[in-house]
């Protein structure tokens, strides 16, 4: 079983091969979440069968569902906090306010489970 990804301090952020991505926001009701976060799986399996199928049009309308999906989840577009912090997503850890939190974790195994 995999091990649940590191999360910054203020709970804002995932860290995932020492980069930051923008976690879903808090205050959503758990039912509501839970609705978006199946539309979202729903959506990227969809996005895979349109590429099998090299289908660009259901490609494109399964990339929207995915869109729509991560926004309503509060992972993408306006962000949920709101004490005017800007939005990491994608920095890498070492390089934004988080640099020493990030800096005292562990390390993270290499991909593949291989040794770093």
């Amino acid at each position: 079983m995999a091990e649940e990804p590191l999360v910054t301090p203020d709970g804002r952020y995932v860290v995932v091969r020492g980069r930051l991505w923008r976690r879903s926001d808090p205050a959503l009701d758990p039912q509501r979440r839970q609705e978006l976060v199946e539309e979202l799986m729903d959506a990227r399996r969809a996005k895979g069968a349109a590429l099998r199928a090299e289908d660009a049009a259901a490609r494109e309308a399964a990339r929207a569902r995915v869109e729509a999906a991560k926004r309503a989840l509060g992972e993408r577009g306006p962000v949920w906090w709101d004490d005017g912090a800007p939005d990491l997503t994608r920095h890498l850890a070492r390089t934004t306010v988080y640099a020493d939190w990030w800096s005292q974790q562990a390390p993270e195994p290499a991909p593949g489970g291989a040794p770093g």
